[in-house]
């Protein structure tokens, strides 16, 4: 019987030491996960400080690059004077004309409905985008968002542009609702 009670005993001194180690484990690797979100987070950061540094042509020519790194092709940059809206082109990976209006202005800025509708109005008629795209390194006013919405064209504000720098592939966003998602609230300045 003394035997039983100590096996008994020894188990149950395992089961409590594994199940320590166990939720010890589990801490450390939400602690990981957590210190790996915060260095994702600077390093977004850092990358859209680089941005907000670049001047248009630098810009124009840093989307074309994302473009390119996510498998499109014949892509152009084609911004400048006259350029009718148009800064970079190019074919998806499913071969559709994309067509972006890149706006590189300072975070607290913000680009208004009158910008999309003029990009609206040659996107598709000057330029026959399939995919008309308009990227900002600011954010977009609600009625810009709400007035790309109804025409659909396709806004990437510098929370997306974000997410497409860190690797998340310009056709996965291509199908955001951007009535329904992002912000319209201008960031501060100085804001982390």
């Amino acid at each position: 019987m003394g035997t039983v009670l100590l096996v008994a005993l020894a188990v149950a001194a395992i089961g409590a030491i594994v199940t320590k180690l166990v939720h010890a484990g589990q801490r450390e690797a939400q602690a990981e996960k957590a210190r790996l979100a915060e260095e994702a987070r600077r390093q977004a950061r850092r990358s859209l400080d680089t941005v907000w540094a670049m001047d248009d042509r630098q810009f124009e020519e840093y989307i074309a690059n994302l473009c390119r790194r996510d498998g499109c092709t014949d892509v152009k940059r084609v911004g400048g004077a006259g350029d009718l809206g148009a800064d970079v082109t190019g074919l998806l990976p499913d071969g559709r004309r994309i067509v972006i209006q890149c706006k590189r202005y300072a975070k607290h800025r913000t680009v208004g409905s009158r910008d999309i509708q003029t990009f609206n109005g040659t996107a598709r008629a000057e330029h026959g985008a399939d995919v008309p795209l308009f990227v900002a390194s600011c954010v977009f006013t609600k009625p810009a968002r709400d007035f790309a919405a109804k025409h659909q064209l396709v806004l990437i504000d510098v929370n997306l542009l974000g997410f497409w720098n860190s690797g998340t592939t310009l056709t996965s966003l291509l199908d955001l609702d951007i009535g329904r998602s992002g912000t319209n609230r201008k960031l501060h300045p100085d804001h982390d």
